[in-house]
């Protein structure tokens, strides 16, 4: 936990101390991404824009605001830009440690990046390891299986989204995220 809080931290220079507002801001930051990284699985269907859509009502609704459109746009515009993108991408980014990947997979983007958690390991992924992590975070049916559709590059595996074949939900695809960030 602590590790996760320091890798949140600005980077200061020995000897510079943070005011009282810079603090507060960095907690309340650390605490959003938390609370974000903490409920994300909680909104069904995983990895898709309605999740995104999910997450933020709950949020809107636990800190008062009303049910109404307005209500909810004026939540969405006080996060503002810049906390909405941070907000999303820990929401659809997951970093499995034992499998040293990263994995970033907002459905409003084109396809799904898997990277090494360590940069500069210089080798290229192992696509079994990336195949594990797709498993375990529960992309498969929503990613394309065919390796031959992945785009492999230095240190980075890209791959496209498909819709399930199983599932009744239109699922992730370009676009759909569009108005929730």
């Amino acid at each position: 936990m602590l590790l996760q809080f320091a890798r949140c931290l600005p980077v200061r220079q020995a000897g510079v101390s943070m005011s009282p507002s810079e603090l507060q801001a960095t907690l309340v930051d650390f605490a959003l991404r938390e609370l974000v990284r903490t409920h994300r699985t909680s909104f069904a269907p995983l990895w898709t824009a309605e999740s995104w859509a999910k997450l933020l009502i709950w949020l809107a609704l636990n800190c008062g605001c009303g049910t109404d459109p307005a209500s909810l746009k004026a939540f969405a515009q006080a996060l503002g830009p810049s906390l909405s993108q941070r907000l999303r991408h820990g929401f659809y980014s997951r970093e499995l440690e034992d499998l040293g990947l990263q994995l970033l997979a907002d459905p409003a983007e084109p396809q799904v990046l898997v990277q090494p958690l360590q940069a500069g390991s210089g080798e290229g992924l192992d696509p079994a390891l990336v195949e594990q992590a797709l498993h375990r975070t529960e992309l498969e049916p929503w990613v394309a299986g065919d390796r031959a559709r992945w785009q492999v590059l230095e240190a980075l595996i890209a791959i496209p989204w498909q819709r399930p074949t199983l599932e009744a939900s239109d699922g992730p695809h370009r676009g759909q995220g569009e108005g929730c960030s």
